[in-house]
């Protein structure tokens, strides 16, 4: 059980409504997310894209636009190294896309003989981002120009060979630009670009600086076509807008996937990318939309983030990341169709290797259960090393510590941390850098190669140089206030659509409820893994509810409270006792043939 914290913030919630023509309970979840003037409101409600950040606030972003239009009309072979992530793909593809589509509306009698391809690293061979042997392979095969996205902002050795072998370079990125200290003076490293565009830089002054790679091209694309329209080019308006329309969709699945926050002209762009997904004219995305048995569906973040990104994420764990670029520019139904069925093949099997892989790590850990180390590091040579960040995920939620996986790799062991928000893992790790051959991160997240025989001593230092308490691994639950079930309704269910697209610095609205009372229950799921429950509240209103959290906590739970016998009485139709909860849930409608019906969906209890 989490430690419930209930927001308390305060304003005029039925002035706001009024205004808005919401409910007060809407009112005060828009005061939740900071959202304290008329202006922020009205942009968060019903902001478009006429509230878009200004491209041209990127530091070095005209520069960049300059070069690729100077090298597409002097027709030019470039070449774009992305990464084999999401947000790598959809970047590359946005770029390639808008690259190749300048080049045929170009009047530059040059522009025809444009080439633009691209290249993503291999996870294993290559590691992240750029490298020698992309730099080498770009130059062996005649590229004049190469410009990266999603990635190139640390590769300044790269960059500099590149540079030293004759090639012009552009860095699109979005990631934190590596900083040089000399005593108490921070100095940013920027690699020895032509341009870099990269909303992190120091000297960047944009007043949204979390967008991804994705939404970095995109904002890249529309100055470089600015340039073409004062220069004039074969496009009319229309043509241009329907271009960026399908590009919404790619640096909408980018933002969603890459976790950012879903703020600001995030918001913005996923919202409206979401929109353009239902009919999306992508062939590729459609057949991944299709294949996953989504058409016709309403589109959510949620379908971008556990469904269809995870489809093209599977492609660089297991696969290439290069077949799901491939899928986003196939311009034949058949070969989209077939490459989309493979991707969620390879996704299935993702998801099959992540369950054994946490199943795995789940033993183990039981082993100790009673003295858990504070950072759990579990050396699993079998596991894939490509999936071994999200077992990671998966255990530190189970357990809430942070947590390190390691497995094979060709040169010793490679691994993937996922830390807590009280636990800085960049720092810790920094404090054992002389055991790595290899690492990299941030406060949450880390990546790190080593010899086999450093890692009893990185458990080991890891955890006598922890100071998190007891109280420090006691998962935060935050939740939008106390609201009876009686204050529900189908309407209000609804209003709260307004909300959407819920994600990073959005979530979905979630409410605590005191003295519910369970009166029967039943297991679902092919699994046995969630419940469906009749309960009643403190008035005597009954109410479905579900639950799809971890049976085994909430079973030891009851039994604690209740004793042996209360599971079988509530599955058996003969619970003849109260069982007395307080809940943490979020409503829900539940649409079955045809007909809709209030469903409350518990997510803690105590």
């Amino acid at each position: 059980m989490a430690k419930w914290m209930i927001a308390a913030k305060k304003a005029d919630f039925d002035a706001i409504a009024k205004q808005f023509n919401i409910s007060p309970i809407t009112a005060r979840l828009l005061r939740n997310r900071d959202l304290t003037t008329t202006e922020d409101i009205q942009r968060y409600l019903y902001g478009g894209r006429e509230d878009l950040r200004d491209a041209h606030d990127l530091t070095d972003i005209d520069k960049a636009a300059d070069i690729m239009k100077d090298r597409i009309d002097a027709g030019s072979k470039i070449r774009i190294i992305g990464d084999y992530d999401v947000d790598g793909i959809c970047s590359s593809y946005i770029l390639w896309a808008g690259l190749t589509f300048a080049a045929r509306g170009s009047k530059a009698e040059n522009a025809v003989n444009s080439q633009t391809d691209y290249r993503l690293p291999d996870r294993i061979i290559d590691g992240y981002g750029l490298n020698d042997r992309l730099v080498h392979e770009a130059k062996d095969d005649n590229i004049d120009t190469i410009i990266t996205c999603d990635n190139g902002i640390a590769a300044y050795d790269q960059v500099q060979l590149a540079k030293d072998l004759g090639l012009t370079v552009v860095v699109t990125d979005h990631h934190e630009v590596p900083i040089s200290k000399d005593g108490d003076e921070e100095k940013q490293i920027l690699p020895p670009a032509d341009a870099v565009v990269d909303p992190k830089r120091h000297d960047c002054n944009v007043k949204f600086k979390e967008i991804c790679g994705g939404v970095v091209a995109y904002k890249f694309l529309q100055v470089l076509f600015e340039k073409y329209e004062e220069a004039g080019w074969k496009y009319s308006k229309s043509e241009i807008d329907e271009f960026f329309n399908e590009m919404l969709e790619f640096a909408a699945l980018s933002t969603v996937c890459d976790v950012m926050p879903i703020e600001d002209e995030n918001r913005v762009l996923v919202r409206e990318g979401l929109k353009q997904m239902e009919n999306s004219g992508n062939l590729g995305l459609s057949s991944l939309i299709n294949v996953n048995g989504l058409q016709g569906s309403k589109m959510t973040a949620y379908h971008l983030g556990f469904v269809i990104g995870p489809c093209l994420n599977a492609t660089g764990r297991l696969d290439r990341a290069m077949r799901g670029l491939d899928l986003l520019t196939s311009t034949s139904e058949m070969a989209a169709v077939n490459i989309a069925g493979d991707l969620k093949s390879l996704n299935d099997s993702r998801k099959t290797m992540t369950q054994l892989g946490v199943d795995q790590a789940t033993a183990e850990m039981d082993k100790c259960v009673k003295d858990l180390p504070k950072v759990i590091v579990l050396y699993q040579p079998d596991l894939h090393e490509s999936i071994a960040g999200i077992v990671a995920g998966r255990v530190r939620e189970k357990y809430s510590r942070p947590t390190i996986i390691l497995t094979n790799a060709h040169d010793g062991v490679k691994g993937s941390g996922r830390s807590t928000e009280n636990y800085d893992m960049f720092r810790a790790l920094s404090e054992c850098k002389d055991l790595f051959t290899k690492f990299g991160g941030h406060k949450m997240a880390a990546g790190l190669s080593l010899p086999t025989e450093n890692v009893d001593e990185l458990r080991r230092r890891l955890n006598e140089n922890c100071d998190l308490t007891e109280e420090d691994f006691v998962e935060i639950k935050h939740l939008d206030m106390v609201l009876p079930l009686q204050y529900l309704s189908l309407s209000l269910i609804r209003e709260f659509d307004i909300l959407e697209p819920y994600g990073n610095g959005n979530d979905k609205p979630s409410f605590a409820c005191r003295d519910i009372r369970i009166k029967s229950g039943r297991i679902m799921g092919k699994n046995r893994n969630c419940g469906k429950y009749r309960i009643a509240d403190a008035n005597g209103r009954e109410y479905e509810m579900v639950y799809f959290g971890n049976m085994e906590k909430w079973h030891d739970f009851l039994t604690d409270r209740y004793g042996n016998a209360i599971i079988d009485a509530l599955y058996n139709n003969s619970v003849n006792e109260d069982i007395v909860l307080n809940i943490a849930y979020y409503p829900d409608i539940n649409s079955w043939q045809g007909r809709e019906s209030l469903q409350i969906v518990m997510t803690d209890f105590c």
